[in-house]
């Protein structure tokens, strides 16, 4: 009896490392702790989960979840996507918007030429203070579709993010 108690232990354990592993680098705290580490990086304070913001970004993810296409919403929110395959997740996504950074100079507020760093800007811009972020498997390639919201928007032209 006490072996068969052990075994169903292992499958257990097993079962939940499998579940922790599938969810890994996606959940609210996730998005908010890679979104907040880049933000602390620039002295700009963190950012807090709105439930209203991940709704609208599910929303907007379902959407794009039958072709995976880069489109922006169009929305009252700041936005951010990403696509990629694999074990893609909402941190990788988060991850790649900041390494812009590379590419972005604070002084002259301007992106390397060629380079694209809006997305970087986003992620840091001082007055965005609420967050929401969702991400789907996409049916045509399954690859994953990630979003984040961002309220107050930033990425005003002529304005620094810090």
């Amino acid at each position: 009896m006490g072996s068969f108690k052990l075994q169903l232990a292992i499958c257990f354990l097993s079962t939940l490392a499998m579940f922790q592993s599938t969810h890994a680098q996606n959940s609210p705290g996730d998005y908010l702790n890679a979104h907040n580490a880049a933000r602390a990086q620039v002295g700009v304070g963190n950012m807090v989960w709105s439930t209203t913001l991940a709704a609208y970004a599910q929303n907007y993810a379902n959407q794009r979840a039958r072709d995976c296409n880069l489109v922006h919403s169009g929305g009252p929110y700041g936005e951010n996507l990403a696509a990629g395959s694999g074990a893609f997740t909402g941190t990788a996504a988060v991850n790649s918007w900041v390494n812009e950074k590379a590419d972005y100079d604070h002084n002259s507020n301007t992106c390397a030429s060629g380079k694209v760093c809006g997305h970087y800007t986003q992620v840091v811009w001082r007055n965005s203070n609420q967050l929401g972020c969702a991400r789907v498997q996409c049916a045509n390639n399954g690859w994953w579709f990630v979003i984040c919201s961002y309220n107050p928007r930033g990425n005003y032209i002529g304005q620094s993010p810090y």
